[in-house]
C-alpha cells in the first residue's frame, strides 16, 4: 500500500449527535449516522491513565512549514512519538532530511519529556519519498555496519531514544526509481541485526535500552518479502501501516482503512484492517509486538456519480485531506451526509458529487475494541499534525484506555 510522505490527513471525536437511518436496499450493509461506541466521548476523562499498550503518534517535519510545531502536541495521550523522516546520503548514513527546521523541531520534540517522562522519542528513516537506499545499505556487512553505527551517533547527538526504519519497501514496490533487489529479503533481517546489536552496545554504556522499531506494509506481498520470524527478535514493535488500504490510485471510491471485510458488490480488490492485522500473525509474527496503524487524514474524491451513495464510483479527480479540514469544511456542513458502513465499521461523506472516506470517532472506537480483542501491542497514527485539536487522539486514547 501506498504511504505517501506529503500526506495531509483526518478524524472526530467531539460529542455530536447522530440519526440512525435504515435503508430498504442494503440495509445490512449501510446505516447513515449510525452512533458507535465512542460517538460520545466525555471530555471530563483528560486525566485517565492509558491502560493498554503502546500509543505511537508520528510528527512529521513539514508540519513545521504550516505552523504545527512539536510543542502543540498533547504529549499526556502519547507514549511515543517518531520524528518523520530522516534520509540516507550518499555515504549510505543517517542524515537530517529537513534541515532547516529539523535541529529546532527536534528539541521543541524532547522537551516534551519535561512534561511526560515517560515519553519516547524516535527518529524514523525513510518512508515513500526517501526509501531509495535502503537497499544498498543493507546489501553489504560493511555498509550496514557503517549505517548501523550512523543510527548510534545520530541519536545520540540528538536526543532520541531509538529508530523506526520506514522501508517502502524491500524487494519490489515504492518508487520506481529506489534501488531494489531479491535480496533485499534476507539483508532486511541483517541489517536489523545490526542496527540492534549497535543499540545494545551504546545501552550499555549509556545505560539505557535504546528502541529499534520498524513501519511495515499491510498486504500479503509485503509479508512475503521480509523475514517476520526472524527480524521479530530485533525489534521492539512494528508498526502495521494499516492505511491507504484503497485511495487516489484505484479506478472507484472506496474505503481508506475499513476495519472488517463486507459483503458488497466492488468493482475492485477487497481489503481490510483485520486481514492485514491476521496476515502478520498468521506468519507468526508476535501481537504484542504489532502496532496497528490508524490516520488521521481521508480522501477526497471529486465528479463522483450518485449512484449507490458514492461508494464503488468512478471519479474525475481525488486527494488526500486531513481530519482538521474535513471537520471544518465538510462534516456537517449542509449537502453533505454521513454514512457508516455497518459491516466495514468505517464513516463516508458524501453530497451527490463529492465522495470523502475518513476516521472518526467511531470508527476509531472499534478499532481500538479490536485491538484489545487481539491482544495487539497498541495504536500508531498517521500523523499528528492532521487532527491539530487532538480529537481523533482523544478518542484513540480513550478507547485504548478503557478496561
Amino acid at each position: 500500500m501506498k504511504k505517501y510522505i506529503m500526506r495531509t490527513g483526518i478524524l472526530a471525536v467531539s460529542a455530536f449527535m447522530l440519526i440512525i437511518f435504515s435503508w430498504q436496499n442494503n440495509k445490512d450493509a449501510f446505516a447513515e449516522n449510525e452512533a458507535g461506541p465512542s460517538s460520545q466521548i466525555p471530555k471530563t476523562e483528560e486525566t485517565s491513565a492509558l491502560k493498554t499498550g503502546k500509543l505511537v503518534g508520528y510528527y512529521a517535519a513539514w508540519s513545521a512549514y504550516s505552523n504545527f510545531y512539536p510543542s502543540q502536541i498533547d504529549v499526556s495521550k502519547l507514549t511515543h512519538i517518531n520524528y518523520a523522516f530522516a534520509n540516507i546520503d550518499s555515504d549510505l548514513k543517517l542524515t537530517l532530511g529537513y534541515p532547516d527546521v529539523d535541529p529546532e523541531n527536534i528539541r521543541k520534540l524532547n522537551s516534551l519529556k519535561e512534561t511526560n517522562p515517560d515519553l519516547k522519542t524516535l527518529i524514523s528513516v525513510g518512508g515513500w519519498n526517501w526509501s531509495g537506499r535502503f537497499s544498498d545499505v543493507a546489501l553489504t556487512g560493511e555498509s550496514r555496519n557503517r549505517f548501523a553505527e550512523s543510527c548510534v551517533e545520530f541519536i545520540v547527538k540528538y536526543g532520541f531514544d531509538g529508530v523506526d526504519l520506514d522501508w517502502e519497501y524491500p524487494v519490489s514496490g515504492g518508487l520506481t526509481a529506489n534501488g531494489r533487489r531479491p535480496e533485499d529479503k534476507q539483508n532486511f533481517t541483517l541489517l536489523l541485526q545490526k542496527i540492534r546489536e549497535k543499540l545494545d552496545a551504546r545501552g550499555i554504556l549509556d545505560q539505557k535500552h535504546y528502541l529499534l522499531t520498524i513501519a511495515g506494509g499491510a498486504d500479503r506481498s509485503y509479508v512475503d518479502k521480509v523475514e517476520l520470524t526472524k527480524i521479530a527478535p530485533y525489534l521492539d514493535y512494528a508498526n502495521l501501516m494499516t492505511y491507504d488500504l484503497h485511495g487516489t490510485w484505484d479506478t472507484h471510491t472506496d474505503l481508506l482503512a475499513p476495519l472488517y471485510p463486507n459483503s458488497d458488490s466492488s468493482p475492485q480488490y477487497k481489503t481490510s484492517v483485520e486481514q492485514a492485522v491476521n496476515t502478520w500473525l498468521d506468519a507468526s509474527f508476535p501481537a504484542e509486538k504489532l502496532v496497528m496503524g490508524i490516520p488521521f487524514y481521508g480522501y477526497l474524491y471529486s465528479s463522483v456519480s450518485p449512484s449507490n451513495r458514492g461508494m464503488y464510483q468512478k471519479f474525475g479527480g481525488a486527494n488526500s485531506i486531513s481530519y482538521e479540514d474535513i471537520k471544518t469544511n465538510y462534516l456537517n456542513k449542509s449537502g453533505y451526509t454521513r454514512f457508516f458502513h455497518s459491516q466495514s465499521k468505517a464513516p463516508w461523506l458524501f453530497n451527490g458529487t463529492i465522495f470523502i472516506s475518513y476516521e472518526d470517532g467511531q470508527s476509531i472506537g472499534y478499532k481500538s475494541e479490536f485491538i484489545k480483542s487481539k491482544n495487539l501491542g497498541g495504536a500508531m497514527v498517521w500523523e499528528l499534525s492532521q487532527d491539530p485539536k487532538g480529537e481523533l487522539l482523544f478518542a484513540l486514547y480513550h478507547g485504548l484506555g478503557k478496561q
